[in-house]
Formats: C-alpha cells, sequence, structure tokens
C-alpha cells in the first residue's frame, strides 16, 4: 500500500476463527484506529468489524514511526488480544499458537487484502458492501445496517461519530 490512496482493506483472522465475536475484541480494533486517527496517521471513510475480519475504506496519510499504519494497527491489536487471552481464555491461546521466530501466536492471516479505489463509483459500491455485510445470511447480525454498532453505517445516515475515527467520504473524492 502507498500513502495517500484510499484502499479497501480487509483483514482476516487466522483459519477464519470468529475472535472478533466478543465487542472487547471489536473495542481494542477501534481503540487501535482511533490512536492512528488522533495522530494523523490514517484517515477512515468506512468500516464494519465482523466475527472474524474487519473491512476498512481508508487512506494511510503518514507512516508511524518506521512502519505503515496498517502494520501499526495489526500488531497493536494482535497484542492487545493476546495479553487478554492470556488472563480471561488462556485455553484459546493454543489455536492461534504458532512457531515463528518473531512471535509465539498469530491471530491475523498474513493475507491481508488492499484493493485500490480509483473511482467514486467503486468507493459508493464498497462503502455499500461493507454497511451490508452484517446482514448477510451466514451473519445475520442485524436487521438493518444502522443497527449494526461497529460499522460506519450509523455515521452516514445520521452524522453522528460514535466512536470519533471517521471522515466522509464526500470530503476526500
Amino acid at each position: 500500500m502507498k500513502l495517500n490512496n484510499l484502499y479497501f482493506y480487509t483483514s482476516t483472522i487466522i483459519k477464519w476463527k470468529q475472535l472478533l465475536k466478543p465487542d472487547k475484541y471489536k473495542d481494542i480494533l477501534i481503540n487501535s484506529l482511533k490512536y492512528l486517527v488522533d495522530k494523523k496517521k490514517i484517515a477512515i471513510y468506512g468500516f464494519v468489524i465482523m466475527p472474524n475480519h474487519i473491512h476498512l475504506i481508508w487512506e494511510l496519510i503518514e507512516l508511524n514511526g518506521n512502519e505503515y499504519p496498517h502494520e501499526s494497527f495489526m500488531k497493536h491489536t494482535s497484542h492487545s488480544i493476546l495479553k487478554d487471552l492470556q488472563i480471561n481464555q488462556p485455553s484459546l491461546l493454543k489455536e492461534f499458537e504458532v512457531e515463528l521466530k518473531t512471535r509465539t501466536h498469530q491471530f491475523w492471516q498474513r493475507d491481508s487484502l488492499p484493493v485500490l479505489l480509483y473511482s467514486p463509483n467503486v468507493i459508493y459500491q464498497k462503502l455499500n458492501y461493507i454497511h451490508n455485510n452484517p446482514l448477510q445470511e451466514k451473519w445475520m447480525l442485524a436487521n438493518t445496517p444502522i443497527d449494526y454498532k461497529y460499522s460506519s453505517a450509523y455515521f452516514y445516515e445520521t452524522k453522528k461519530d460514535i466512536f470519533g475515527i471517521l471522515t466522509h467520504i464526500q470530503e476526500r473524492i
């Protein structure tokens, strides 16, 4: 990914495990995103946090130290989830064990998918996809897009950013 481009970004929990089902793990993701937004490292135009993956429409604005903001996001959320699991659910950690030189546990798959957004039509198509994701038959997490808390749908409907992380896409395109 390059700085100052818009991307539709998807990252998935390893083996599609529903690690993000508890709200406390979704909140870890939100807090990490908020930190990066507040530091002006990223701008977020749309998101949804599902039980086993996250979709974002975002722009990487500036490096976070020596690394890209998405790397900081993945690293920070992994560390925070690891700490919580060590305290509250150590038996679950076994499912995420890996034998790597750099870590003993891995939560995010290594194949995060950034798709460059090159036109307003594609941007709105992806935003619509994000907002309707919780309504898909396999999830059934809400009856309408704005009923699902961990999404930008409510923001686009009401103009209220309950997480303090969003910028309206019309400010960018």
